[in-house]
C-alpha cells in the first residue's frame, strides 16, 4: 500500500489522515482489498506479458464502475503531490465533470495562460492536445492538461478545444509555473473578514486558523467555499478546527472500518459566521461545510453542493504507478450522506451569494 494518503483537490477526494500522510504500517493495515487487488493484478499481468501495466491498469479500474477512480503513472503521481504542496505546471483553471460527463471550467486563475486566453468559467472543456475529454475523469483531464505523461515543463504548449453556448474553438496556451495561493483574506466594510479557500493544500487549513485570529475584533467571518473542489482531508478538518471547540468533524468507512475525525479543542465558537457555497464546492470542502452546519456553527449560503463524499485510498503498482480507488464514504456529524447528494444551503441564493451573506452576519451579529 503506497505510503502517501492523498486528496486529489481538483479531482477525487481520498482517504482522510491527519497530516494528509499515513505512516506505511497504517498504510498496510486497510490492505489492498478487492478490487485494488484486482487492478494490481492485472498491472502484473501485463508486465509479463511485455504489456503497458498502467493501461491495464485503467481498464480495469474502467470495468470497476468506480467513478472517482484513476490510475497514475509515477510521473503523474509525483506531479500531483507536488501540487497539494502548492505548487503545479499547468494552465490556471480548474475544472470538475457535469453530470452528462462533459468537463466544465468552474475557475480561472487570475493572470495565468488560460485567463490571458479569455476562458471563463463555465465554458466547457471538449479536447486536450486532440484527444476527448467528455467521460474521462477529471484526473486525467488535469493531467493532460499539465502534460504529466511527458514530464512537460513550464512553456511547452496545449491545445485545448473549449465550447461556449453555440461558440466552438481551439486555443493553443503556454503552460507555466503556478502556486495555487489557496487561501486569500480581505477585509469588507461593516466588520466582515471573508477568508477564500481555493483548495486544501498543505498548510491551508493553519492559514485559516491565523486569519481567524488576526481578524479585527468583532468582525464577523464569510468562510468562501465557492468553487473549492476539495484537497487535502487533514487540512479541512484544522480549518475546521478554527471554528470550533474539539468534537466531530465526520465520519467514514474505510472497506466497512468506521472512523471518525476530530477538530482540535480552542477554535473560535463566538464570531458570527457564514459559509459560501456553490455546484463547485466538493468532497474536503463538503466534509467542513457540513460539520460547520450541523453543529450549528455556521448558516450556510448558497447553492447545493457538487455531491462528492467518497473516500479513495492510493495503491502502488508493480511499475511504480499508482491506482486510487473509492474505498467508503463519509458523513457528517449528524450522519447525513454526502455522496450524489450535496449539502442544502440554509439559504440558497445565486450569484448575490456575497452580498446576501454580509445581510445575514449583519443580522447574527445584532442584539437579540
Amino acid at each position: 500500500m503506497f505510503a502517501s494518503v492523498l486528496v486529489a483537490g481538483a479531482a477525487t477526494g481520498a482517504l482522510p489522515q491527519s497530516q494528509g500522510k499515513s505512516a506505511p504500517d497504517e498504510a498496510r493495515s486497510a490492505g489492498p482489498a478487492g478490487r485494488h487487488a484486482d487492478v494490481a493484478r492485472a498491472a502484473e499481468e501485463a508486465m509479463a506479458d511485455g504489456k503497458s501495466p498502467v493501461q491495464a491498469a485503467k481498464r480495469a479500474v474502467s470495468r470497476s464502475g468506480d467513478r472517482w477512480a484513476a490510475v497514475y503513472s509515477r510521473g503523474e503521481y509525483e506531479e500531483f503531490e507536488e501540487s497539494l504542496d502548492g505548487q503545479y505546471t499547468g494552465v490556471g483553471l480548474w475544472a470538475r465533470s457535469d453530470r452528462d460527463g462533459r468537463i466544465e471550467v468552474t475557475k480561472v486563475r487570475a493572470g495565468s495562460p488560460a485567463a490571458t486566453a479569455g476562458i471563463r468559467p463555465g465554458d466547457l472543456l471538449r479536447s486536450v492536445d486532440g484527444e476527448r475529454t467528455d467521460g474521462r475523469p477529471v484526473t486525467e483531464v488535469v493531467s493532460l492538461l499539465r502534460g504529466d505523461a511527458t514530464d512537460a515543463p513550464a512553456g511547452t504548449a496545449v491545445r485545448l478545444g473549449l465550447e461556449r453556448g453555440t461558440r466552438a474553438w481551439t486555443e493553443t496556451l503556454r503552460r507555466a509555473q503556478l502556486s495555487t495561493d489557496s487561501v486569500t483574506v480581505r477585509e469588507l466594510d461593516g466588520r466582515v473578514t471573508v477568508i477564500k479557500v481555493a483548495t486544501f493544500t498543505k498548510d491551508s487549513g493553519h492559514q485559516v486558523r491565523e486569519a481567524v485570529r488576526q481578524s479585527p475584533p468583532g468582525a464577523g467571518i464569510v468562510l468562501d467555499l465557492r468553487g473549492n473542489s476539495g484537497g487535502l482531508v487533514g487540512e479541512a478538518v484544522t480549518a475546521a478546527s478554527a471554528f470550533l471547540d474539539g468534537g466531530l468533524v465526520a465520519t467514514y468507512d474505510v472497506d466497512g472500518e468506521q472512523r471518525a475525525l476530530h477538530a482540535e479543542p480552542g477554535g473560535d465558537t463566538t464570531r458570527p459566521l457564514v459559509t459560501l457555497v456553490d455546484g463547485g464546492t466538493m468532497s474536503a470542502a463538503e466534509l467542513l461545510t457540513g460539520a460547520v452546519q450541523d453543529r450549528g456553527r455556521a448558516l450556510v449560503v448558497g447553492a447545493r453542493t457538487f455531491g462528492k463524499g467518497s473516500v479513495q485510498m492510493p495503491s502502488r503498482l508493480p511499475d511504480g504507478s499508482v491506482a486510487e480507488l473509492t474505498v467508503g464514504h463519509y458523513r457528517t456529524p449528524s450522519g447525513r450522506g454526502v455522496d450524489g447528494r450535496g449539502i442544502t444551503p440554509d439559504l440558497e441564493t445565486g450569484e448575490d451569494a456575497l452580498p446576501r451573506a454580509q445581510a445575514v452576519l449583519r443580522g447574527l451579529a445584532s442584539p437579540s
